[in-house]
Parts: structure tokens; sequence; C-alpha cells
């Protein structure tokens, strides 16, 4: 999982103690201060690692068994997926099994099919899904097992159907640091590799060990997408087709008692997978997306947010999808919207968030009927400077790193994006798209929000932003800047991502709301 806002996140992954001959069962607990983030139960035996792992953030189950070889190699894994909300014994919505065999993969789903497929991946390819305690420390066993001295480890992203480096730093007899994409976990390691405890720094992320099955854990109930009882608007379950022939899954707020059509919106989530309300596990109750359609539509405005593709109840696969097809995504968003009696089709707008800033401008450059677009924290640079200033101050406030080595660390982390790009298109397009380019060809009126302790997407963006779209001639640019406040528009005097969980109030700010809302109000209603 990632916050919103673009810093590639690695999870923190472990286990207790080495693998016994026999039989052993543990449970990992992926946790942001008191709140589980992931729960994965997990039985090794000799040749065989199977798993039941819930990724509560981003609402996905799955059940594996992968094969080991004598050099700690996966030679097949064979998968389930399945909605976190969805119960074990319910029919999963994916299942496959993967055969790896020198620079090759051989992937055969279930059902009447095409026969296997075939996909490179580097030699010596381990398969990883996100975030999956058991299958990094198969890695670090892996790496273990080839002898001293720090290692390179592709894994075979089994959801993206690609592969990336997972790089290996040994720190002494029993510690590692793993990197994902650049961001390094800290880890106690067995002498064969099993890992034994440690911490993300710059996520603020632990883990638990329970020895044994905590199936209990692996429930996840529903979220819930009614309406409040003393709403003026209704909430209604929608499903959306789009041209790519997934189908979106999402909630229309529509409010009561109005005469003739209303207006609406439609809301655009951050970065990595988000179900309709942006809800953060770590950051208890925000729901940022809930709170704005409430709001909207007790003022008037329908709201439409809708699961990201291949998260949720939403279709569609999301690891191989870039910002130009979620863009296309809200284009659908739009249609449905258009073909609702209750929705006057040209009074539409868009609020996105985080990457939503950066979608928001790509549909307004081809949709001239758009009203308004509301961009909250949307970035100005290329993905690329983003995410080393985000390493940087990420790697600058992680303990016992001493200043002399900040740069180094720096440039592995860059050369970690720089690898993983050419496995991931999202990452891949994001590094060098430039938003001020496609805002220079928006007329559509925006609302620029942006709060001044964010670390993400930093507040000297906002003008910059605003510039770009003035030079294209958009007469209609308007920009807040609130004080102590950060990516996620809460209360915040620091703004560190690290410090989120702790947190308190989790509503966004009011000063936020109220602008947002007699904006669109303005722009929306006769």
């Amino acid at each position: 999982m990632r916050f919103p806002g673009f810093a590639v996140v690695a999870f923190l992954l472990s286990a207790s103690t080495p693998a016994a001959a026999q039989t052993t069962t543990r449970t990992f607990l992926l946790k942001a201060g008191a709140d589980t983030i992931a729960v994965e139960v997990v039985r090794r035996s000799p040749g065989r690692l199977e798993g039941d792992l819930v990724f509560r953030a981003a609402n996905q189950r799955w059940h594996y068994v992968a094969t080991i070889g004598g050099d700690e190699m996966v030679s097949a894994l064979v998968n389930e997926f399945r909605p976190a909300t969805d119960a074990v014994t319910a029919a999963p919505k994916q299942s496959a099994r993967l055969v790896f065999t020198g620079d090759s993969v051989w992937v055969t789903f279930s059902g009447p099919t095409p026969p296997p497929q075939r996909l490179a991946v580097a030699p010596g390819a381990m398969p990883y899904i996100n975030p999956s305690f058991a299958m990094v420390e198969q890695a670090l066993r892996r790496a273990r097992q080839m002898g001293r001295g720090d290692k390179t480890i592709p894994l075979f992203g089994v959801s993206a159907g690609q592969t990336f480096p997972g790089e290996v730093r040994w720190i002494g007899a029993d510690s590692a640091e793993f990197s994902i994409a650049g961001t390094p976990s800290r880890l106690a390691v067995a002498t064969d590799g099993s890992i034994r405890g440690g911490w993300v720094p710059s996520q603020g992320l632990s883990i638990m060990v329970v020895e044994g099955s905590a199936d209990a854990a692996l429930r996840v109930e529903p979220p819930d997408y009614s309406a409040p009882a003393d709403a003026p608007y209704t909430a209604e379950s929608v499903r959306i087709s789009t041209p790519s022939g997934h189908v979106l899954a999402g909630t229309l707020t529509i409010p009561k008692g109005t005469r003739g059509a209303v207006p609406a919106i439609v809301t655009i989530t951050g970065s990595g997978p988000q179900e309709r309300d942006e809800a953060i596990l770590p950051v208890k109750g925000y729901r940022p997306f809930r709170e704005i359609a409430d709001a909207l539509g007790r003022n008037g405005i329908a709201v439409l947010r809708m699961d990201d593709r291949g998260n949720g109840e939403s279709g569609g696969n999301g690891s191989s999808a870039t910002s130009l097809d979620f863009a296309d995504d809200i284009r659908a968003g739009l249609a449905f919207l258009r073909g609702r009696r209750e929705i006057d089709g040209a009074r539409l707008g868009l609020v996105g968030h985080s990457e939503g800033g950066i979608i928001a401008p790509l549909v307004a450059a081809t949709d001239s009927m758009l009203r308004g677009i509301v961009l909250m924290a949307g970035p100005a640079y290329t993905g690329r400077r983003i995410i080393e200033f985000q390493n940087r101050y990420a790697i600058e406030r992680t303990a016992n790193v001493p200043a002399s080595a900040r740069d180094s660390l720096v440039r592995v982390a860059l050369r970690a994006v720089d690898s993983s790009a050419k496995a991931q298109p999202w990452l891949r397009y994001f590094l060098d798209y430039d938003p001020t380019v496609t805002a220079a060809t928006v007329r559509t009126p925006v609302l620029i929000l942006q709060g001044a302790t964010d670390q993400q997407v930093t507040p000297d963006q906002a003008p910059i932003l605003e510039s770009a779209f003035k030079a294209g001639g958009n007469r209609d640019v308007t920009t807040q800047v609130f004080p102590a406040t950060n990516h996620l528009f809460l209360a915040d005097p620091e703004g560190n991502p690290a410090g989120y969980s702790a947190l308190t109030p989790t509503t966004l700010q009011p000063e936020v709301m109220r602008i947002l809302v007699e904006w669109l109000r303005r722009r929306l209603l006769p």
C-alpha cells in the first residue's frame, strides 16, 4: 500500500524463528500503531509454503501455496484472489498457477482461458504478493543460501505480472536491510534467513508475530458506504461499464427533495490501490471522500466516488494501468452521470487528491463541458523530482543514518526506482510526466488546495501549478494554502508521513471543507 501521494512504500515483513523440519504455523500482523493493516497466516514445511494473506488497506485476500526447492527457489506458486470482505469459502475472483523456469514464468489461469502464458522474468525471480511477509522472508532465505555479500533478488509481482528488484544488504550476522523500489526495511534475521522482527522507519510500520494461527484476524467487515440516518441525500451502489471492458464499483449520493436534475462531481483518488472513500487504515477514521460527499450532498450536489480499477469491488487490472488509464475510468464515470436522469450533465466537476490532481486536468483537457476541477495537493513537478525529495526527506529523518551517508543512500534509492520503472508502467509514466504541460491546455475553472506542511507534494508546487494554468489562458484559477496542514489535509504542524497514524482528529480541516464547498456551489449551482 501507498499513502495518497507518490512515495514508493516497502512493507516490513517478519517471522519469528527459523523453519523447523516439521510444519510450523505463524501469524504476522503488519501494524501502524494499534491498527492492523495486513494479516498473514503462514504454514511452512519442507519444500512447501502455504499462506492466507488479507491486505485490509486494499481489500485483498490471497491464498497461495508455493513449492520450494533445496536452493530455496520457488519453482511453482498456486494462488487464489478474493476481495478481503469475501468469505474465505467464497469462489475466488481469479486463480492461477505460476511455474518458474530460468528466465520465464508460465502462467495458467483457471477456467476457460487461453493456454499458459509465458512472461519474461529476470533469472532467479521469486514470486511476491504485496505485502506478503513470508515471501520476502523466502527471498532472504534464498539470499542467505547464495552466500556472503549483498544481493539483488528479482521479485515477480503476482498481481502486476512484472519483475522488480529486491535489494538485500546484510548488516552484521543477524540483521539486514531489504529494499523494494528504493524504500528500505530494517529486519532482524536468523541464520537461515528467517526474519525475526523489524520495522519500516519512514512509515512507522511494525510487525507483531503470533505463534500458531490467528484465523479470526483474517475476517474483514465490508465498508459501510450507506448514507447517515439524518442525511438529506440517498446513497446508491452503482456499477459503471468502461470502454476498456472492466466494470467499476461505486457509490452515488443524490440530494433529496430537489426540483429537476442536480449537478454532480466525481472524486479521484491518490496513487496506489484505493477504495472509493480513499480510506487509509493507519490513519484511523480517515475517509476524506465520504466527508466531501456528505458535505456536498447537504448542499445540493451529487457525488460519484469509485473504487480504483482492480481494487475493492471494481474489476480490471490496476497494476498495469497508468494515470492516463485512470483518466479513462474517470471519463467513464462522467459518461455514467450524463446518462442518469437525476443528474444535470452540463453541470459536472471533478475533485482529485494527489495523483487525482494529475488525472483531473488530463480529463478536463478533453472535456470542455466541465464546470470546475478541484486539485487537492496536485503536483507541479515531475514524478522523478517528487520521489527524489520524498526519499531524501525519509532518509534524513531515519535514525542512525549519518549525514555523510545520506547522498549515497538517495542515489541508491533512485537507481532502484529507475530499475523498477522498467517493469512498472505506472511508475515509468509518472517519473517523466510534467503536469504543467497539461495545465496549460485546460480552460476549465480550477481550485488549487494545498497544505503548507505537506511533505509529499510540497507547497512550493501550488503557485507553479497556478502559473501554468494561467499561462495557457485560463482566467479562473484560485489557489488556497492552509497553514499547519499536511498532504492528507489534516491538522499537522510537521507533515511527516511517518507520523500520520498518531494524528487526531482525522477529519479534513474545517476551512478546507468550507472553501471547497463554497467554490463548487458558485460554479455548479444555478
